[in-house]
């Protein structure tokens, strides 16, 4: 069971790092960093990270798949030139 989500200010940071680690770890507690009432990062479980990235990658697997389908059915690629003068690069 995981401990409901907790906030803590950047300044008291540094003083509870260890704390909020093995929360983290231990009790599945996300803990977001703020400063001045914003969130800034959160400290998460592992296992949480780890699937975020799993999902990203898939997510990027299915868009070069639906990219490359796209391709063997007849549109034209963009050519990097293109895409770098349209996204300001």
């Amino acid at each position: 069971m995981s401990e409901p989500a907790a906030e803590l200010p950047i300044s008291d940071a540094r003083d509870s790092l260890a704390d909020v680690v093995s929360r983290a770890h231990y009790a599945g507690r996300i803990t977001y960093v703020t400063r001045r009432g914003q969130r800034l990062a959160a400290i998460v479980p592992a296992e949480v990270a780890e699937a975020i990235e799993r999902a990203e990658d898939a997510a990027d697997v299915a868009a070069a798949r639906e990219a490359l389908a796209r391709i063997d059915a007849g549109d034209t690629p963009v050519p990097l030139t293109e895409l770098r003068n349209e996204l300001g690069l």
